[in-house]
């Protein structure tokens, strides 16, 4: 496969890192997943698929020494911790939900047919031969799904839709409006973020059902949502921001490239036009992404001097032009 030869080791953690790896694997990569211990520890990933285990702890300096003499003879390192922790070893009237075309169209689409384009690049390296690739939109989302169709046996999906633990069934993974009619996003599924919401919340857990009561979540989500109602959306933020409660503010498109997290990242930049756009993703260390800041094309703007860059002659790209083959366009001048 494409990715024969590839080491990989990828620390264990949640949803984005293991479907990484299970893709890596999928391609051919020797992928080692490092487990936590101890090893009577429940595996939950459910995207090992082609992966081997590694049973190590971290937290001590022999088993930190290991990973850093694996990571010595592996091509590939996938860490789902935060930044630094490695170092140190909507429809009108209703609440907003996440557009569906980026899963089809973008990521099931153009994400994974780049990937499929960068990895036929590498194999090539190896073998000296091209090849075909074959990005079905269909065929990528469900590939993107691999986490719901590996964990239908898991009991997250087992519930009429809409009640069910991601799918706005639980009080804790929704979106709530607030007095100005803003949103805020809540996303706080394991315990320790479930009990900072709580707390941000001003409740007391022990005067609450279980968190994984199902019978009790609609009157929970009631109860979360006339909360969220007192409080404007610049309130909640200051309540909720640095903690690990996973509440965060909804954002308009003007918003989301001033908020001081993409600031501070420099997630999004201006072209010579000012207008705004996402940073290249992912961030590489030693040979980053140079995105142009000039203006989009006009069709046809470009056309013969690209056809002179490919051996045209002026005489051929008049011959082409009088044959109404090509067009020319030339931007024009703002009075």
């Amino acid at each position: 496969m494409a990715l024969s030869g590839v080491r990989v080791l990828e620390l264990a953690g949640l949803a984005p890192a293991p479907l990484c790896g299970m893709i890596l694997a999928d391609f051919g990569a020797r992928v080692v997943r490092v487990d936590r211990t101890p090893r009577s520890a429940v595996a939950t990933d459910v995207q090992g698929r082609g992966k081997r285990s590694l049973a190590l702890d971290l937290k001590r300096p022999p088993g930190a020494a290991v990973l850093r003499r694996l990571c010595c003879q592996a091509d590939v390192l996938i860490e789902p911790f935060r930044h630094g922790v490695l170092s140190k070893l909507g429809r009108k009237d209703e609440n907003p939900y996440a557009p569906v075309n980026l899963l089809a169209d973008f990521a099931g689409g153009g994400v994974l047919c780049a990937m499929g384009i960068v990895t036929a690049l590498y194999e090539r390296t190896k073998s000296g031969k091209g090849q075909i690739i074959d990005a079905s939109m269909v065929e990528g989302v469900a590939y993107l799904s691999s986490f719901l169709w590996k964990s239908q046996n898991l009991g997250l999906w087992n519930r009429p839709r809409g009640e069910n633990l991601l799918d706005s069934g639980a009080p804790f993974y929704e979106t709530y409006k607030t007095s100005d009619g803003k949103f805020m996003a809540v996303g706080a599924i394991e315990p320790q973020f479930y009990e900072q919401l709580i707390k941000g919340l001003g409740l007391d857990s022990d005067k609450l059902p279980s968190q994984l009561s199902f019978s009790d979540w609609p009157k929970m989500k009631e109860k979360f949502a006339s909360i969220f109602a007192q409080k404007t959306q610049a309130e909640w933020c200051s309540i909720f921001d640095g903690t690990d409660a996973c509440v965060t503010p909804v954002l308009s498109f003007d918003e989301v490239a001033s908020h001081q997290h993409n600031k501070q990242r420099s997630s999004f930049i201006k072209n010579d036009q000012e207008e705004i756009s996402p940073r290249p993703a992912p961030l590489l260390s030693r040979t980053p992404a140079v995105p142009s800041f000039k203006r989009d094309p006009f069709i046809g703007e470009h056309t013969e001097e690209i056809l002179l860059e490919y051996g045209f002659t002026k005489q051929e790209i008049a011959k082409l032009y009088s044959d109404k083959v090509i067009e020319f366009s030339e931007p024009k001048a703002n009075l």
